[in-house]
C-alpha cells in the first residue's frame, strides 16, 4: 500500500469542442463538469484491501507494477515508496534487484502466522448501515495446493479492510459472492455512512457521459470520465457489460460507474488489455444485474438459480453448418449437447440436438442468452421453449428446476437409451470415403467410455475429415439430422453426397459432450 495514500489531481480546463458539420459551420460544445457530482458521491466509494497469511496470493498490487515503481523511486521521497510484500515470487512478478528480496511462502500455514497485504480494489456503500458492493475477485486470494499437492479452489481473504474517504478502516465481513457475475457484498459495522443513488443501466445510452471512481494501483478516489461505447457487450460471461472508454486499472474493479445523473449504473470489473493496464476499453457489470444479486446476497448469502436439465453446444451455427441440417441461418439457435436423466428437460422430451431458438417468445443466439432467462426464474415455474427438430418447429412448456449452489458441483447422470444389439454382420470399410475416412462398428468398450450407443469408430483419416481435425479414435454419431448405426450405412450416405454443398457430421471424442463439425467430401 502507499504510505501516505498521495493523491494526484490533474485539473484540465472545459474547452470547446468544434464538430464538423455538412454545412461548413461549426459550433462549441461544452464538456459536461463532473465537480459537483464528484464532491457528492466521492465519500460513499472506499478502498477495499484484503490480507492473508503466507503461502496464498491475491490480486498484484502497486509494489509489484515495475513502472510504478520505478515513477514513485525516482519522483518521489523514500516514506511514499510502496514497500515489498512478503510473499512468493512468481513469473509474472519477478524480483526486483533494488528492493529486498521477498520471503519464501510458508507452505502451512497457521492462525498464528502473520497477515501480510494480497490485494487491493475498489467498493461503494449502498446502505447507510454498512453494506459495501464490490466484485468477487477483489476478496478472493489463491487457494494454494490441497492434501493431494493439487492447485485448490480460490478462498476469500482471511482479512478484508474496507477504508473510507475520512480515512476510517472497518474490518468487513463478506455477506456473499457469486461467480458467474463477480459480485460480492461486504457489511462494516457502521451507521450513518453516505451512501449512492441507484440508477436504471437500462435506460443508459450509447454516447452518454459516464464517470468511474475507484483506486487504481492504490490512488484513492481516483476519477476518470469516458462515454459508453456499447451497451449488452457479449463477453461471454453471464452479465452482458457496458463497455467505455473510462480509464480503468487494476485497483479499479469493484467501484462505480456513475452517470451525469449522480446515479451508479454499473460496477467496473474488466479491461480488454494487452499490457495489464488501460489501453482504451473497460467493462462494467450492468447495476440493474448487480442489485438482482446483492439482493439476494443479503436476504441469504448465496444466490439461487434456476436451469433445465440440458447442456448446450457453444459452437455458434456457421452458415455451412445451418445449410447441411436444413436449418435457414436466420433462424439458428443454440443447439442441444446433452440431456440429463430426471430432470425438466428429460420429462418433457427434449433431445440431443434439438435447436433451442426461442425462450418464452425471445429469439435466442447464445448459450448465454438462454441463461439470462431461465437462470432468473423462480424454481417450479415455467418456461416455454420453441425448438427445431428434423425440418419442423416444436413448442415445449416445461418447469425450472433449482440449479446446484456450486457450479462446479458434478451434474446428476445423463440419460442414456439402451444400448442396440450389435450387428454381428457389420465389416468395417476398407478404403477411405469421400470424406477421407475408414470407420469401423462401435464396440462394448466404446459405448461404456464415451456413453453412446450408436455409431461409427474412425480407425484412419485423410482428406476432407484431417483437414477438420478429425483422428482415429473419434466417434461418428449422425450425419447432417440422419442417425449413424453401421459402418455401411455411414459409406452410402457418403457416397451420396453433393460434393458442392457442405456437410455435417456429429462428433464424439472421449468423454467430451458431442459437436457437429462441418467439411465438403471430394468430388465423385
Amino acid at each position: 500500500m502507499f504510505g501516505a495514500g498521495i493523491l494526484f489531481f490533474a485539473l484540465i480546463a472545459a474547452q470547446p469542442v468544434a464538430f464538423a458539420q455538412s454545412s461548413g459551420a461549426s459550433r462549441g460544445v461544452m464538456l459536461p463538469d463532473f465537480s459537483e457530482l464528484v464532491e457528492k458521491e466521492g465519500a460513499s466509494v472506499v478502498n477495499v484491501s484484503t490480507k492473508a497469511r503466507a503461502g496464498a496470493r491475491g490480486a498484484a498490487g502497486p509494489e509489484d507494477n515495475e513502472q510504478l515503481y520505478e515513477f514513485f523511486r525516482r519522483f518521489m521521497p523514500p516514506e511514499a515508496i510502496p514497500q515489498p510484500r512478503q510473499g512468493p515470487q512468481t513469473p509474472q512478478s519477478p524480483q526486483n534487484p533494488r528492493r529486498t528480496p521477498r520471503a519464501p511462502s510458508v507452505p502451512n500455514s497457521t492462525p498464528e502466522t502473520p497477515l501480510r497485504d494480497v490485494g487491493l480494489g475498489s467498493g461503494f456503500i449502498i446502505s447507510s448501515d454498512g453494506y459495501v458492493i464490490t466484485n468477487r475477485h477483489v476478496v478472493l486470494i489463491d487457494g494454494g495446493m490441497d492434501e493431494r499437492g493439487r492447485p485448490a479452489p480460490p478462498k476469500f481473504a482471511d482479512e478484508v479492510t474496507v477504508t473510507l474517504t475520512d480515512k476510517r478502516e472497518f474490518k468487513a465481513k463478506v455477506i456473499g459472492a457469486d461467480d458467474r457475475t463477480d459480485v460480492a457484498v461486504l457489511k462494516i459495522e457502521a451507521t450513518g455512512l453516505p451512501k449512492v443513488n441507484i440508477g436504471n443501466s437500462d435506460k443508459l445510452k450509447v454516447g452518454e457521459w459516464v464517470l468511474a471512481i475507484g483506486s487504481p494501483f492504490g490512488f484513492e478516489n481516483t476519477v476518470t470520465a469516458g462515454i459508453v461505447s456499447a451497451k449488452s457487450r457479449d463477453t461471454g460471461d453471464l452479465a452482458p457489460f457496458i463497455q467505455t472508454d473510462a480509464a480503468v486499472n487494476p485497483g479499479n474493479s469493484g467501484g462505480p460507474l456513475f452517470s451525469t445523473r449522480g446515479e451508479v449504473v454499473g460496477v467496473n470489473s474488466q479491461i480488454f488489455t494487452g499490457t495489464g493496464g488501460y489501453i482504451g476499453i473497460s467493462f462494467a457489470i450492468p447495476i440493474n444485474t448487480v442489485m438482482e444479486v446483492a439482493n439476494q446476497l443479503m436476504k441469504t448469502g448465496k444466490v439461487r438459480r434456476s436451469r433445465i436439465g440440458i447442456e448446450l453446444d457453444p459452437t455458434p451455427f456457421s452458415e455451412d453448418l445451418a445449410e447441411a441440417l436444413g436449418l435457414p441461418k436466420k433462424d439458428a439457435g443454440v443447439m442441444v449437447a446433452r440431456i440429463e436423466a430426471d430432470t425438466p428437460a428429460d420429462k418433457a422430451g427434449l433431445k440431443a440436438r434439438d435447436v433451442i431458438q426461442k425462450v418464452d417468445g425471445k429469439a435466442v443466439k447464445s448459450i448465454v442468452d438462454i441463461q439470462r432467462i431461465i437462470f432468473p426464474k423462480v424454481p417450479g415455474t415455467k418456461v416455454a421453449l420453441s425448438i427445431w427438430r428434423s425440418g419442423s418447429v416444436k413448442e415445449i412448456t416445461l418447469p425450472v428446476m433449482e440449479a446446484p449452489e456450486d457450479p462446479n458441483a458434478p451434474r446428476v447422470q445423463r440419460a442414456t437409451p439402451t444400448p442396440p444389439k450389435a450387428d454381428s454382420q457389420a465389416k468395417p470399410t476398407l478404403k477411405p470415403n469421400r470424406l477421407g475416412l475408414l470407420v469401423e462398428e462401435v464396440d462394448e468398450d466404446d459405448r461404456k467410455s464415451m456413453s453412446i450407443t450408436s455409431g461409427v469408430i474412425i480407425t484412419d483419416v485423410a482428406g476432407p475429415a484431417a483437414k477438420v481435425g478429425l483422428r482415429a479414435g473419434d466417434a461418428i454419431l449422425a450425419l447432417n439430422t440422419t442417425e449413424i448405426k453401421s459402418p455401411a450405412q455411414f459409406d452410402e450416405l457418403v457416397a451420396k453426397l453433393d460434393d458442392k454443398k457442405p456437410v455435417a457430421l456429429l462428433v464424439k471424442r472421449e468423454d467430451a459432450p458431442a459437436r457437429y463439425l462441418t467439411l465438403r467430401p471430394d468430388a465423385k
